[in-house]
C-alpha cells in the first residue's frame, strides 16, 4: 500500500511538471457560416461519420470519413502527428471528438487543434479549398532572440529542408522532424506534417504557406507553432517529447491565440540566461528521477500482476477443468463407438461424430488423429482457446475428454453441417436465399470482429472458409475450429511464423510468402469467403460461360466494368431491390481481399460497411493473386478432405476441412 502511495505521489508531481513544460494546446475554432439542428439530416449524418472515423485509417494517423449526400453530406478528418503511436493517436481522437461536438453544438463546421492530433469536419470538402487561412492558428513562445536576423537566416533554409522532404513523402505518412545546432551553440528542434493524401505539389504549397506566416506572427521568437487542417509546422530550442496522456482544454471561453499560454521554455543565449538554465537543469534531473523511480513501481506492480495470471492461468491447466472433462466411456458410448454411420467429416487433425447423450442432448466430437505431430499441441490450444470464448456467432464449446491418446473435444451439434454443404451444392444451393446468405456474411463479421476487438484476447482464426462456418437450425452461421487459432494480448496487432497453416486459396500473400498474419489475414480470407457465397462456387475452382477463372481477379474485373451481375449465382434468381445491396457486397468483398494490408478495411469497418448502406465506400485496388487471364487453378486439395498440400519452400499448409459438428 505504501509503495501505491508513493507512485501516486511521484505521478501526481511529474504530471505536474509536464503540464507546466509542456502544455497540450487545445484550441478550436466553430464556424458561424452555416448551423444546423438537433434532428437534421446533417446531424444524422455527421454523427455517422463520426462514428466511423476512428476505424478508417491508413495505420499512420490519418483518418478519414464521410456520410451522406449533397448539402447534408458530412465529412471528416483527423491528423495525428507523426511520431505519436497508435494507443495516444486514438485517445486524442475520441477525446477531440467528444469535446469539438459539445464545443461547436451546431455548427457545420469546426476544426480543433490539440498537440497530437487535429480534428476537423465540414459539410463541404475539407481539402479541396484553397482558402488555407481560415484554419489557421498560430501559437508562439513570449521570449525571442537577440540576433533576429541572424536566427532567421539559419531557421528559414532549415525548415525548407523539412517542407521538402515531408512533401516527397508516401501516401501514408507526409512527416518530417529533425533537429540541428544553431549559432549560438543551442538546438533548434524542428517538423513539418502534412495530411498524406495531399499530392506532393499541394503539401509543399500548404508547408510553404505555413512557413510564410512566421515572419508575421513569430518573428524572432524561440519558438512558433502553425496549425492548418491541411499542414502543420512548428519549431522549438528544447525537445517536445511525446506526453504520457492526453491532457484536456482549459475550460470556460474558446481562447484566442493572444491568450494562449505559451509553452515554458529555457531563454534563448545571451544575458540572464545562466541562472534558468540553471533551474531547467534541476528540474529536469528531478524529473528524471521522479520517472526512474516509477519505472521501478510500475514494473514491480507488473511484474506481481503478470505472476497472479500465470498463477490464475496454471488453475485452468487442462487436467483440472473438471466442470469441463466428459468421461470418455459415456462419450464413446454417445458415438456408438465412433462408428461410420455416425461419422460427420474428416479434416486435417481429425474426424467428427455425431453423439447423443443419455440425457437426449447431441453432441459433435472431433476426434484427435492418433498419428498426428501437432495433434497434442492443436488440442491443448484449442482447449484453453475455445473455453474462453461465447458469442453467437461462434460454435459453442462444451468440453473434453482424455483417455490414454485419446483426445476429444465436445460441441453443440449444428443440424444444417457446414455451409460448403450448402452454397457450393447443385441442389441444396437453392434453400439458402440472398436474405439467408446476407445473414450468414453478416454473422461471420460480427464472429470475427469479437475474435479480433472484443474477446478477452484477441485472436486470429488463421483457417476462416466456407466448411469452418457451421449452421444451426435457423441457418444462423458459427465460425468452429480454432485448432490453428493463434492468441495475442490487446495490444498485439501481428506475428510471424515458420510453419505457414490454412487453406490454400483463403490464405493472404503476405502470410503465403513471408510468414506475417495479422487481423488483416483474417479479413482476407473473410472477403474470399463473401465473394464464394455470393458466386455459389469456390475460390479456386470458378467457372464462368464454361472457363476456368480466378474468383477474386474475375470479381475485380467484372465489379470494375461494372458486370458484377454475371459473377452472382444463378440459384439465388435476385430481385431488382436486391441486386445493388449484392453488388455492394461484392465491393466490400474486394476491399477485404486487396493485395496491400494497410488497404484492407478492419472488421469493425466492414460490419458497418456492412450494416449501413449510406456508408461511403473506397475504391478496391487489385486483389491479391490477381491473373488477367483465364487460367485453371489446380493449386489445392480443398476438394478431398483427406489431403495434405506442401508448399514449395517446405512449409505445410494443412488442409482442415472439417465438416459438420
Amino acid at each position: 500500500m505504501k509503495m501505491l502511495l508513493l507512485f501516486f505521489q511521484i505521478y501526481i508531481s511529474l504530471n505536474i511538471f509536464l503540464i507546466k513544460a509542456q502544455p497540450a494546446y487545445p484550441f478550436w475554432i466553430c464556424q458561424n457560416d452555416s448551423t444546423y439542428t438537433l434532428n437534421s439530416v446533417y446531424r444524422r449524418n455527421l454523427d455517422a461519420a463520426l462514428t466511423s472515423l476512428p476505424i478508417i485509417n491508413t495505420g499512420f494517423g490519418y483518418f478519414n470519413s464521410s456520410a451522406g449526400q449533397g448539402t447534408d453530406k458530412a465529412n471528416a478528418i483527423c491528423l495525428c502527428r507523426g511520431d505519436v503511436d497508435t494507443n495516444m493517436c486514438q485517445s486524442c481522437l475520441r477525446d477531440a471528438i467528444y469535446r469539438l461536438t459539445n464545443t461547436c453544438p451546431n455548427q457545420t463546421e469546426a476544426v480543433i487543434y490539440y498537440e497530437f492530433c487535429l480534428l476537423k469536419y465540414s459539410n463541404a470538402s475539407i481539402l479541396g479549398t484553397n482558402d488555407m487561412s481560415r484554419d489557421l492558428y498560430e501559437l508562439m513562445n513570449d521570449n525571442t532572440f537577440h540576433n533576429i536576423t541572424q536566427f532567421n537566416g539559419f531557421l528559414y533554409p532549415f525548415m525548407n529542408k523539412l517542407r521538402g522532404e515531408a512533401a516527397a513523402g508516401t501516401s501514408f505518412l507526409k512527416f518530417a522532424m529533425d533537429n540541428t545546432t544553431g549559432p549560438d551553440s543551442y538546438t533548434l528542434y524542428c517538423l513539418t506534417q502534412c495530411v498524406p493524401i495531399l499530392s506532393e505539389a499541394q503539401c509543399n504549397d500548404c508547408l510553404q504557406y505555413a512557413i510564410s506566416q512566421l515572419s508575421s506572427c513569430c518573428d524572432g521568437r524561440v519558438g512558433a507553432i502553425v496549425l492548418m487542417a491541411r499542414c502543420n509546422i512548428r519549431y522549438e530550442i528544447y525537445e517536445y517529447d511525446i506526453h504520457p496522456a492526453i491532457l484536456p482544454p482549459p475550460s470556460g471561453r474558446v481562447p484566442t491565440p493572444s491568450s494562449q499560454p505559451s509553452p515554458r521554455v529555457p531563454s534563448p543565449p545571451g544575458k540572464d540566461s545562466s541562472g534558468r538554465r540553471r533551474n531547467v537543469i534541476i528540474i529536469t534531473i528531478s524529473a528524471v528521477c521522479a520517472i526512474v523511480i516509477a519505472s521501478i513501481c510500475i514494473f514491480i506492480l507488473l511484474r506481481r500482476k503478470k505472476l497472479n495470471l500465470q498463477k490464475k492461468d496454471n488453475t485452468m491447466d487442462i487436467s483440472t477443468i473438471e466442470s469441463l472433462q466428459y468421461d470418455f466411456g459415456t462419450v464413446k458410448a454417445a458415438t456408438n463407438d465412433f462408428s461410420e454411420s455416425n461419422k460427420l467429416g474428416e479434416g486435417g487433425f481429425g474426424s467428427v461424430y455425431k453423439g447423443s447423450l443419455q440425457n437426449g442432448q447431441d453432441i459433435a466430437v472431433k476426434r484427435m488423429s492418433k498419428d498426428s505431430g501437432q495433434g497434442e499441441t492443436e488440442f491443448k490450444n484449442e482447449v484453453m482457446l475455445v473455453a474462453k470464448l461465447q458469442h453467437r456467432n461462434l460454435v459453442r464449446f462444451l468440453g473434453f475428454s482424455l483417455e490414454g491418446i485419446e483426445r476429444l473435444l465436445i460441441y453443440e451439434f449444428m443440424p444444417n453441417a457446414s455451409l460448403d454443404h450448402f452454397i457450393f451444392d447443385p441442389t441444396k444451393c437453392a434453400l439458402v436465399d440472398w436474405n439467408r446468405r446476407n445473414n450468414i456474411i453478416k454473422g461471420v463479421a460480427r464472429g470475427l470482429l469479437y475474435l479480433h476487438e472484443d474477446s478477452r484476447l484477441r485472436i486470429i482464426h488463421r483457417d476462416l472458409k466456407a466448411s469452418n462456418v457451421l449452421l444451426d437450425e435457423e441457418m444462423n452461421p458459427k465460425i468452429a475450429d480454432f485448432g490453428m487459432a493463434r492468441l495475442f494480448n490487446l495490444h498485439e496487432t501481428h506475428g510471424r511464423t515458420n510453419r505457414i497453416v490454412g487453406t490454400y486459396g483463403y490464405m493472404p500473400p503476405e502470410y503465403v510468402i513471408h510468414g506475417q498474419f495479422s487481423v488483416k489475414s483474417d479479413v482476407f480470407s473473410f472477403g474470399v469467403l463473401v465473394l464464394e457465397i455470393i458466386a455459389g462456387q469456390k475460390n479456386q475452382y470458378f467457372k464462368i460461360k464454361g472457363k476456368s477463372e480466378f474468383l477474386l481477379s474475375y470479381a475485380w474485373k467484372s465489379w470494375r466494368y461494372e458486370t458484377a451481375s454475371d459473377m452472382i449465382d444463378p440459384a439465388l434468381m435476385i430481385e431488382s431491390s436486391s441486386l445493388q445491396e449484392i453488388i455492394r457486397t461484392i465491393h466490400i468483398g474486394l476491399l477485404c481481399v486487396q493485395n496491400n494490408v494497410v488497404e484492407r478495411p478492419t472488421m469493425a469497418s466492414v460490419v458497418l460497411m456492412l450494416n449501413s448502406s449510406s456508408f461511403t465506400l473506397q475504391i478496391p485496388s487489385e486483389p491479391a493473386f490477381f491473373m488477367q487471364s483465364s487460367t485453371p487453378q489446380t493449386t489445392s486439395g480443398s476438394e478431398n478432405h483427406n489431403q495434405r498440400s506442401s508448399h514449395s519452400s517446405g512449409k505445410d499448409a494443412s488442409i482442415s476441412d472439417i465438416v459438420a459438428r
